[in-house]
């Protein structure tokens, strides 16, 4: 079988990572990678013409609650617990 990915190239992605590999991890790293390579080669020989797109394994249906408007609180209410305010809206030191 011919390798498509070799050691150098998994020390070079290795060095990107910053993971150091020991010469016995860089071998078992470049058979694993080799190994997910000819399968994903297999899967490419597959015909999926008729295989419809899909963005996840299993159907998903978002389960968002409707939108409602609804009353507010009240404004003097919620600005009591205020330490500085205008009447409006919180006071707050200016950051820069």
């Amino acid at each position: 079988m011919k390798e498509k990915i070799t050691r150098q190239e998994v020390r070079h992605v290795a060095q990107l990572a910053r993971l150091e590999l020991s010469e016995e991890e860089e071998k078992q790293m470049t058979a694993k990678m080799n190994q997910v390579l000819t399968y994903m080669e297999k899967l490419n020989s597959l015909d999926t013409s008729r295989v419809p797109h899909m963005t996840h394994a299993i159907q998903l249906q978002n389960v968002f609650r409707p939108d409602e408007v609804l009353p507010s609180m009240d404004r003097e209410q919620i600005l009591a617990n205020a330490p500085e305010c205008d009447g409006v809206s919180f006071l707050v030191p200016k950051v820069i």
